[in-house]
């Protein structure tokens, strides 16, 4: 197994999940706190309609994806702030249009759509050296917002009524969480696909939540899980040579189910204590 890491591709896969762990960490511990789970699952469906625009246009996927995901986001959080529609609503709206939008640009679009397998299921083990770098641009700058408003955002997610009787702006505030989240999906549509990325970006926050005691906590606790559960599937699916995403979310979702009865038999101790 140690042979492996001789190669470019696998020792790009590591990187590449390590930046894309920091980056769930963060965000996910957000996303799980403020139950926003399905409406970052709408947002990263919906970018399937950037990747049938980019086949389209001739363009990057990953940019038409990423200028969808980020549209998308900035248009929900208005949607939410000015319709006042349910969460459930929005959330089906967003990604029933995404994956159709998807779904109709590819079909008219001439000729095969190359690597559209990679972008719907993911896999971390062709991530070239070139997207490494914009992967760690944008983990520097989704850590360094968050490190900004922290206590915003902190305020926010856990009630925004609070938030906005202190005049913190909460709108404001969910518009760039928001964004962020439309961001950490662009990123992870490579690690493990738009089918599986809602999976990545919130089991090692929840696993991580049984257990932490404060919002620091949580998120470095996401981030550490996130690495292990990253490095642990690259290297199965070299080894048994299967789906690198789906063995990385097979690996979250069997540590979260797991750790669920360690929860409750620590909570059951301290009850009895």
């Amino acid at each position: 197994m140690i042979e492996a890491l001789g190669f470019e591709f696998f020792r790009n896969a590591l990187i590449a999940g390590f930046l894309a762990s920091i980056a769930c960490g963060v965000i996910g511990s957000f996303v799980v706190v403020k139950r926003m789970a399905a409406l970052a699952g709408g947002i990263s469906h919906a970018a399937f309609g950037g990747i049938g625009l980019g086949y389209f246009l001739g363009i990057d996927p990953l940019a038409g994806a990423a200028a969808v995901a980020l549209g998308t986001s900035a248009a929900t959080a208005w949607i939410r702030m000015k319709a006042h529609q349910h969460l459930d609503t929005l959330v089906g709206a967003v990604w029933a249009t995404g994956m159709a939008a998807g779904i109709l640009f590819i079909y008219i679009t001439p000729g095969f759509a190359p690597d559209l397998f990679s972008y719907l299921f993911g896999n971390i083990l062709l991530v070239p050296r070139e997207t490494l770098l914009v992967m760690a641009i944008l983990t520097a700058g989704i850590c360094g917002i968050v490190a900004i408003l922290y206590p915003r955002l902190v305020a926010v997610t856990f009630d925004e009524e609070y938030a906005s009787v202190m005049d913190l702006h909460p709108d404001r505030i969910m518009v760039i969480l928001l964004l962020l989240t439309g961001l950490t999906v662009v990123m992870l549509i490579q690690i493990v696909g738009i089918i599986l990325v809602i999976a990545l970006l919130t089991l090692p926050a929840a696993t991580a939540r049984l257990f932490s005691h404060s919002m620091k906590e949580l998120i470095v606790g996401a981030s550490l899980l996130g690495i292990v559960f990253t490095t642990t599937g690259i290297w199965l699916s070299y080894a048994f040579d299967i789906p690198s995403g789906a063995t990385i979310v097979i690996v979250s979702a069997c540590v979260y189910f797991g750790a669920l009865p360690l929860q409750s038999r620590i909570m059951s101790r301290r009850e009895s204590a």
